[in-house]
């Protein structure tokens, strides 16, 4: 178990990327769940283990989404058959969409953690008007 395991704040920053992780893990091939599981521990040394209770029904929501699609292969002859998941051409542009906010999203986070001075703001800023009505 890693050190952050049970911390309340690392579960919800993983929680937060472990779609994009998986997607990522089947984008080079298609695999079946306890490969997933492992590729992405060995990845990470072991930063990202986890169990089958967390990655099943991840891989079985983004199957639903149209993101992964499954198959029931046996990896070898004579072996037990397994389900497969693959990306579908629709699980790659969410992987793309996911990759570029994810950039983003760390690159400003990493900008405020390692400012060591921040700008002082002479007046308030405007706050942005959002309309619950989209077309």
């Amino acid at each position: 178990m890693h050190m952050f395991e049970n911390d309340q704040y690392f579960r919800q920053l993983k929680k937060g990327v472990l779609e994009m992780i998986v997607l990522k893990t089947l984008s080079h091939k298609k695999m079946y769940g306890y490969q997933v599981m492992m590729t992405l521990k060995y990845e990470s040394d072991y930063f990202f283990n986890l169990c089958a209770g967390t990655l099943y029904p991840l891989l079985h929501r983004l199957e639903k989404n149209g993101l992964l699609k499954s198959t029931w292969e046996s990896p070898e002859p004579g072996k037990m058959p397994k389900t497969y998941y693959e990306i579908t051409d629709e699980g790659r542009v969410e992987l793309a969409a996911q990759t570029e906010l994810w950039a983003t999203f760390s690159d400003h986070v990493f900008h405020i953690m390692t400012s060591h001075k921040f700008k002082t703001i002479q007046k308030p800023l405007p706050i942005p008007v959002f309309s619950h009505n989209h077309p």
